[in-house]
């Protein structure tokens, strides 16, 4: 199976990679490349397929950084590799430091990369609807200008996420967006009578550009719909799946 990751141009030079279910050890249930240390999967096999990333990525792999995410807006500045040694509680990081890989789990929220090329200043963040609307993108875009980032340099791209084809939510989901914000009810459609489908990657777009960075965009890959490529943590519901996996999507800080 192919090990390369999806990349995106905005985010070049910067190494990355939002990297899916294909390749590695894992098998059954969490086939193959499952990053998400919660899970049920062996952890000599979880340690091997983030062992991979970290060569993938020509980090060494005690580099590689990831958090215990929680659906909230909090931002960690990573100081040194070892930040992150009891994953702190938290849901984005950015840093400053060369050399260092900041990983983000996700099965269907958004995975966000984020990168000033030219003041070699990088984040990343999960954003599940819960850390979207509490305001986790802005937290992140503003703990990387306090490092020295500039706005009008920073590139964003958000990674695969569940798309609004399958995110399917009920009235109380579509109320709290609607009372945070009236114009938020433009990322719902009906769907089945008494749902509604939700826009998540659009709505994390929305609070991207309103951060007035350079540039924000979506891969267009869904989670749910394509099964062989991406974990998803609804589809696995829905299938009515013991556990489940999560994929990881990392950006670099490489510094010849």
């Amino acid at each position: 199976m192919q090990r390369e990751p999806l990349i995106s141009s905005n985010l070049t030079p910067q190494r990355h990679g939002f990297f899916g279910r294909r390749a590695e050890v894992s098998s059954g249930l969490y086939s193959s490349l499952n990053c998400r240390m919660g899970s049920d999967d062996q952890k000599d096999l979880i340690n091997q397929n983030r062992d991979s990333v970290a060569k993938t990525l020509t980090i060494a792999p005690a580099n590689l950084l990831s958090l215990h995410q929680i659906h909230s807006n909090t931002v960690i500045v990573i100081t040194d590799a070892k930040t992150c040694d009891t994953r702190p509680k938290a849901d984005a990081m950015v840093c400053a430091l060369p050399n260092i890989g900041l990983g983000i789990l996700t099965a269907d929220c958004a995975p966000i990369l984020f990168c000033d090329p030219d003041q070699k200043i990088i984040g990343a963040a999960h954003a599940g609807w819960k850390g979207a609307i509490a305001g986790i993108v802005g937290n992140t875009v503003e703990a990387m200008v306090k490092l020295g980032a500039k706005r009008k340099n920073i590139r964003a791209v958000i990674g695969p996420t569940i798309s609004q084809q399958a995110y399917e939510v009920g009235q109380e989901f579509f109320e709290t967006f609607h009372d945070d914000n009236p114009l938020n009810s433009r990322f719902f459609i009906n769907g089945k009578p008494g749902k509604y489908l939700f826009d998540l990657p659009e709505f994390v777009i929305t609070e991207l550009n309103n951060q007035r960075i350079q540039s924000a965009e979506w891969v267009n890959k869904c989670t749910y719909m394509l099964e062989n490529k991406y974990f998803s943590y609804r589809r696995a519901t829905h299938q009515n799946q013991p556990d489940y996996e999560r994929q990881i999507s990392v950006i670099t800080n490489i510094i010849d």
